[in-house]
């Protein structure tokens, strides 16, 4: 009978171990799920504020002095530690798929000149990540776009990078808000004050303090208000960190403002939650150098202070640019 029970105090014992074990390796597992490193760049818009220019080139691939805004996005990504890159694109943006594609020939003419320098320089954008596309058949606003990345985001968190919105490499927006996420869960969004006057533009939260100086808790969200109706100065800016729960709540947002559907109402909803059901949702308040290449003035602006910053550029340009500005 002692042989049975210790046989029996083996397998009990065994059996400990062995949900030990797959409860630590159940961890392991959510933990790895939890780690962001997705990125998802909607690219679909058509850019009629560029035409005719846009007619047949992505605004997207618009140059700011030599290297298109796209690229300066997908390597913001990067450089915060998201090798995984998918564009939400349209039927009129194959350019952005060759733009981080090879060039064969083309390389094949610089290897022949020994234009090594240039070489690299095409290289750069196809060694960059893992870049995936799928269109986004109908364009319904940004929340229907981030809905076309479900089935290759999956149950993990991801970072939403708006392909016209530039944050200078300086400034570590996208890192702080990876650790946000990390130390509050929920979601993260950007958020820059603007004049009051400038709120009925964008997307205006309201928000509460926390024991951190640059981090808020969101409470309410609105897309576009009325100068006299908006909760605030904040806006929120081409970066977010999503929760998964976010795809359930946008298949079930109804069209908003202008038809579509708004990624500010499913975050409106995730606010509401908490930790265990998705939510909540902060903000970073940023006080960084952004950069909008959505309208052509500020676009205007991004080069010349791109082409006034650039070492091989700088000394002829900027004393150019002070003379022609003299003679006006």
């Amino acid at each position: 009978m002692a042989d049975i029970a210790d046989k029996a105090d083996i397998a009990t014992n065994a059996d400990i171990a062995a949900d030990i074990a797959a409860n630590a390796g159940k961890a392991d597992h959510d933990a790895a799920r939890d780690v962001v490193t997705r990125a998802v760049v909607p690219a679909a818009g058509l850019g009629t504020r560029f035409l005719p220019a846009t007619k047949a080139t992505p605004k997207e691939l618009l140059p700011i002095v030599d290297k298109p805004v796209i690229q300066y996005v997908v390597e913001e990504a990067v450089s915060a530690g998201l090798s995984d890159v998918l564009m939400v694109t349209g039927r009129t943006k194959r350019p952005l798929e060759d733009h981080f594609d090879r060039a064969i020939e083309l390389e094949g003419a610089l290897e022949a000149k020994g234009d090594k320098e240039k070489l690299a320089l095409i290289r750069q954008s196809d060694d960059l990540a893992a870049i995936h596309y799928v269109r986004q058949g109908t364009a319904l606003g940004l929340g229907h776009a981030i809905l076309c990345a479900k089935q290759h985001v999956g149950e993990h968190p991801f970072a939403v990078l708006l392909g016209d919105d530039m944050i200078d490499e300086r400034d570590k927006l996208l890192e702080r808000m990876l650790q946000v996420r990390s130390e509050y869960g929920g979601s993260v969004i950007a958020l820059m004050e603007v004049p009051r006057e400038q709120v009925s533009m964008y997307g205006v939260v309201s928000i509460a303090p926390t024991d951190e100086d640059d981090v808020v808790k969101v409470t309410d969200l609105v897309e576009k208000p009325p100068v006299d109706e908006a909760p605030s100065n904040w806006i929120i800016i081409g970066r977010y960190v999503l929760d998964p729960t976010v795809f359930p709540v946008l298949e079930k947002t109804p069209p908003g403002r202008g038809g579509e559907i708004q990624i500010t109402d499913a975050l409106q909803e995730l606010a509401r939650r908490d930790r265990s059901e998705g939510g909540p949702v902060h903000g970073v308040l940023f006080r960084g150098r952004r950069y909008d290449t959505g309208n052509k003035l500020d676009y205007l602006r991004t080069v010349v202070q791109f082409a006034a910053e650039r070492p091989d550029l700088a000394p002829e340009f900027v004393p150019w640019l002070r003379e022609f500005l003299r003679d006006r």
